[in-house]
């Protein structure tokens, strides 16, 4: 995407960053720590959490704030108390980006268990609803707010063996067009979705083991777009799925 942000671009807002502990979501953190921002680490793996807050605070960036939560077992409630530790502790939340997934590989429709079904469509769909909604509060009061939502290639386009990963992020972008329309009342909220396509992610090497990564873009090559869609130059954007 051929956008400049400004340095301070996110100055003084706070943002939530789903699947911060590694892969876009750590790199999406990072960068928005650097343009000002106070970021929020949310994941299920504390070292990880650990090593993305040491990284923002060595750099000189403001002091984030980590909370581990998984995603498959957090309850309405839970979220709810998220929420408001949020308020109590920064007093405003200015952004969300859901990065968490779950993949387990390609596999058959045949073979995909309800489990399988139920854990993927919990993580990818039904948690950063679930999250979001408990946030609409602080999100509304903000004077300007943004959430974006990762989808992918196969949920915008779906293919044999993507299964339950597909069907949840083709959700994700049923939900975004919903929301955007229900958001009327509030025209300073906006709710977006990314399809960031084969970078060099932990996920793409999952799915793609045998390709040669040198020949992917980073997931640095990114960040103009989720830049934009975080930050007050998107406000005209609503209800949208952008592919990078």
């Amino acid at each position: 995407m051929n956008y400049t942000p400004a340095p301070d671009l996110l100055k003084d807002r706070v943002i939530l960053v789903t699947g911060a502990g590694q892969g876009i979501g750590k790199t999406a953190a990072i960068t928005y720590a650097h343009h000002g921002a106070t970021v929020l680490l949310l994941g299920r793996n504390q070292k990880r959490l650990d090593a993305v807050y040491d990284e923002i605070v060595n750099a000189g960036y403001p002091e984030p704030m980590a909370l581990k939560l998984d995603l498959a077992q957090t309850s309405d409630e839970q979220f709810k108390a998220m929420a408001q530790t949020v308020f109590d502790q920064l007093g405003r939340l200015d952004g969300i980006l859901h990065n968490a997934a779950r993949f387990e590989g390609l596999v058959p429709l045949a073979l995909q268990t309800l489990d399988q079904w139920m854990g993927t469509l919990r993580v990818n769909l039904a948690a950063p609803v679930a999250l979001t909604r408990a946030c609409l509060p602080l999100l509304t009061r903000a004077p300007d707010s943004a959430v974006v939502f990762t989808s992918e290639t196969h949920g915008h386009a779906p293919t044999a063996y993507w299964g339950a990963f597909a069907v949840s992020k083709a959700g994700v972008e049923t939900v975004v067009k919903i929301w955007s329309e229900e958001l009327t009342p509030h025209p300073h909220l906006r709710m977006n979705a990314i399809v960031p396509g084969p970078v060099r992610s932990p996920q793409r090497l999952i799915s793609h083991p045998a390709e040669n990564r040198e020949q992917l873009p980073t997931m640095e090559s990114l960040m103009p777009l989720y830049l934009y869609l975080i930050g007050p130059d998107s406000r005209d954007e609503n209800g949208r799925v952008f592919t990078a």
